[in-house]
């Protein structure tokens, strides 16, 4: 009986197929390299898309080299013509003068006053305008209250609007409250104009947060503002940033509001940049003007730097969700 036993299994393995005797437990995967095949390092999907993109950071950075260079070098070579060139003696007068001493009209002291000027009206509108504006969007999310899709529909409708067509109004009720040419009215335009959009990035924002977290904490007990400051605060970092950078660049930049609801005192820096690029006495000091534009423009550029990141995941996290 165990002759028999062996000779069958010795005709078994002879008859077998030799894919079976030599690939073990390999048997039936498919021989050769799986996956998708290797890309071409310089393919022309990928020359298309990155000369397009060099295309495009030349065509943003250049006016920016320009700047620069020229607020690096005296008016004697500025007359050269040659704007392209790198400066051939560095010197750092001409920011100097455009912080310090550039006429910005009746006064001389430079951008110094403008930038304080700015830092007392972006801080606080900026703060405050976050402040209720986040409020509002998780009340307008989360708290369902009677006439809230009125109230929603109001908002953005005035984010929408035009600020230039309400100007004349607003002039005149500023004027009728005792805060027309002040600086604490100036912080109450933007702070007005800046919460419906902001209203709208934090409702979308929190209308993508998981409702359970907001039904667990109701069930535990939390009210309005423990829920707010202990759940929703917490989890929106990047939606805080992306609406901190909308009101600081578009209350840094605005000239506007600031030369029609200030005084000359209370100028913000880019009402003065202006003041020192447009006058028409004396020498064009193009290296001083260039120096101040810099000056002016370094805040926003600063603040989006450090926080570009969070900015960019706040966009994507559903700050334009709808």
């Amino acid at each position: 009986m165990s002759d028999r036993g062996h000779l069958k299994k010795t005709n078994l393995a002879a008859t077998a197929p030799a894919s079976i005797t030599t690939a073990g437990p390999m048997t039936g995967l498919a021989d050769g390299p799986r996956g998708a095949k290797p890309r071409r390092m310089l393919s022309t999907r990928t020359v298309i898309v990155y000369g397009t993109l060099f295309v495009a950071a030349a065509y943003y950075l250049l006016p920016l080299y320009v700047m620069i260079v020229t607020s690096l070098k005296g008016m004697p070579e500025i007359r050269l013509g040659n704007i392209f060139a790198p400066p051939l003696e560095v010197t750092f007068e001409p920011w100097v003068k455009a912080w310090s001493s550039a006429c910005t009209g009746l006064n001389c002291d430079g951008l110094s006053r403008g930038f304080w000027n700015s830092v007392l009206i972006t801080v606080p509108s900026t703060v405050v305008s976050i402040a209720i504006a986040s409020v509002n969007g998780y009340a307008l999310s989360n708290w369902r209250f009677k006439g809230a899709d009125a109230f929603f529909t109001i908002l953005v409708v005035g984010a929408f609007i035009p600020y230039q067509v309400m100007i004349y109004p607003i002039v005149i009720i500023l004027r009728e409250i005792g805060l027309y040419g002040s600086l604490y009215g100036l912080i109450i335009v933007h702070t007005i104009f800046g919460m419906p959009i902001l209203t709208l990035l934090f409702r979308n924002y929190f209308a993508g947060l998981p409702e359970e977290l907001f039904k667990a904490a109701r069930v535990d007990g939390a009210g309005f503002w423990g829920i707010y400051f202990k759940i929703m605060v917490p989890m929106s970092l990047p939606i805080f940033v992306v609406a901190m950078i909308l009101q600081v660049t578009g209350i840094w930049n605005d000239f506007l509001m600031g030369v029609v609801f200030t005084r000359p005192e209370y100028y913000p820096m880019t009402v003065q940049l202006n003041n020192i690029v447009n006058s028409v006495q004396g020498v064009k000091e193009y290296n001083v003007n260039m120096a101040a534009t810099i000056l002016t423009g370094a805040v926003p550029l600063l603040v989006y730097f450090v926080s570009g990141r969070l900015f960019v995941r706040g966009i994507a996290a559903g700050a334009v969700k709808g």
